[in-house]
Formats: C-alpha cells, sequence, structure tokens
C-alpha cells in the first residue's frame, strides 16, 4: 500500500473537483457545437492560483489573477493580461450585483483572430472563458455567469 500525505491527497481531491466544471464549460452544446476554447477557476484569496483549466490557460500567472480580481480602473487604457495574451476591455460588470462578469477581447493572434473572453468573479474565485474564433461575446458570457452564479449561492 502506497503513503499518499493527507495535504496531497486534499490538493489532488480539490482540483478535481474544480475539473469537473472546466468539463462542463468547455463540452459541445445539444447541437454539437463547442463554444469555448479554454477556461480556468482561478482563487483570488492569497495565494492566488489556477485551480483547474484547461491547458493553455494553465499558464495564468498569480499575478494576472490579482490584477483580474482587483483593482481594474486602468483596463480602458491598459487592458489586462490573461495567460501572456494581452486583452482588451469591452464592459466590466464585474462589480455589478446579478451580472459579476467582465467583457473583454484578446489582441489579434498570428492569424489575424481575435477571441471574445469573459471573466466572472464568485466571492472566493474568478471564472475565466476563451471563446472559440466564431464564438460571440455573449455566447461566451453566458457560460461563465452560469458557473459564477451557481459558485456565489454556494458560498464560493
Amino acid at each position: 500500500m502506497s503513503c499518499i500525505s493527507s495535504s496531497y491527497l486534499r490538493l489532488y481531491l480539490h482540483r478535481m473537483s474544480w475539473d469537473s466544471y472546466i468539463a462542463n464549460m468547455t463540452a459541445p452544446e445539444s447541437d454539437g457545437l463547442v463554444l469555448l476554447e479554454e477556461a480556468a477557476i482561478c482563487g483570488i484569496v492569497a495565494p492566488e492560483s489556477v485551480w483547474a483549466s484547461t491547458p493553455n490557460f494553465a499558464m495564468i500567472t498569480a499575478a494576472e489573477i490579482k490584477r483580474l480580481a482587483s483593482d481594474r480602473k486602468d483596463f480602458g487604457q491598459n487592458g489586462p493580461v490573461i495567460a501572456g495574451t494581452k486583452c482588451r476591455l469591452i464592459r466590466d460588470n464585474m462589480d455589478i450585483e446579478g451580472l459579476f462578469c467582465m467583457d473583454l477581447k484578446t489582441s489579434a493572434d498570428e492569424g489575424g483572430n481575435t477571441f471574445n473572453i469573459c471573466v466572472g468573479k464568485s466571492i472566493k474565485a474568478i471564472v475565466i472563458a476563451k471563446g472559440k474564433k466564431d464564438t460571440n461575446g455573449g455566447q461566451v458570457s453566458t457560460k461563465v455567469f452560469s458557473i459564477v452564479e451557481y459558485l456565489r449561492k454556494a458560498g464560493y
């Protein structure tokens, strides 16, 4: 029988429970269409960290999380960076009761494509989703809002 430390087991089980949220967010819709390219759930209580994510969003840093979750007043002139990708602010309703989301657009990639990103804030976490090339911002926001609303009701 192998010996696993209780702290390692708690961390493993914690991450496993959040992975199901990411799988749900990135799963195909009933019509088979996949709306999201990337998703992450990140803790905003120090130490800020990625709790679960798709592969590219695993690169989100603590500094990026802290900036997204705190003072965003300069985002209009100097947008955030998410997993190394520069974004510009479209609309910030993250602190507005009942909305709790911020809409962003990525800078153009090497192919000239831009992508919609939504960041939602619960009590202890932020939920970040990046749409596929043809996914509109409303579709991305709907996915994020449903998770944020659930987490807020659960006290997270």
